[in-house]
């Protein structure tokens, strides 16, 4: 019987030479242009119904969690122009604006103008009132307002998109397919 001798080991197949490979390869890229395309898109829908939703809640006093904050913190901004009831209703119809041009894709840049205004006011109860929301462990008024950070990233985002930048994919995924970024 001959002697077999391995010197080297036998180098592993080349990715176009493993069909699963290349199949996974082709999804990733296909998921990835997909993404590209409509995630943005997605975020900016999502954050129009969170707003919106937040701000349905503002038309029925004692309805909305933030109602108390919400009030305050409008009081404070507009040294006591708005209050009460009005403060409430005048946050309401500024989320419903933001909400529904963020939603519909009209007014869009308007929309983010206002939102831009809006989460200097949202944001305001951590600088304004942080004793009452951190008198120890954060409130739940605290963590509602803590909560807005991820609405602001997602606002940059939608932003970012509505002011002409865009998501590509990698030019090596692309590649796997064919295809030019």
């Amino acid at each position: 019987m001959p002697n077999l001798t391995v010197t080297k080991p036998a180098e592993p197949l080349a990715p176009e030479d493993k069909p699963l490979a290349r199949l996974a390869d082709r999804a990733s890229a296909r998921l990835a242009r997909w993404l590209a395309r409509h995630s943005v898109d997605i975020l900016r829908i999502s954050l129009g119904l969170v707003f919106l939703g937040f701000a349905v809640l503002k038309y029925f006093p004692g309805v909305s969690p933030a109602e108390d904050l919400a009030v305050r913190t409008v009081e404070t901004l507009s040294l006591g122009i708005l209050s009460g009831y009005g403060a409430l209703v005048a946050t309401a119809i500024v989320e419903t604006f933001i909400g529904l041009t963020l939603i519909t894709g009209k007014l869009l840049r308007a929309g983010l103008l206002v939102l831009g205004g809006a989460m200097v006011g949202i944001l305001s109860p951590l600088v304004l009132f942080f004793g009452d929301l951190f008198p120890g462990a954060p409130t739940l008024e605290a963590q509602y307002v803590l909560k807005d950070v991820v609405l602001v990233a997602a606002a940059l985002v939608v932003t970012a998109r509505a002011l002409g930048a865009r998501l590509v994919t990698d030019r090596t995924n692309s590649a796997v397919n064919g295809q030019q970024a």
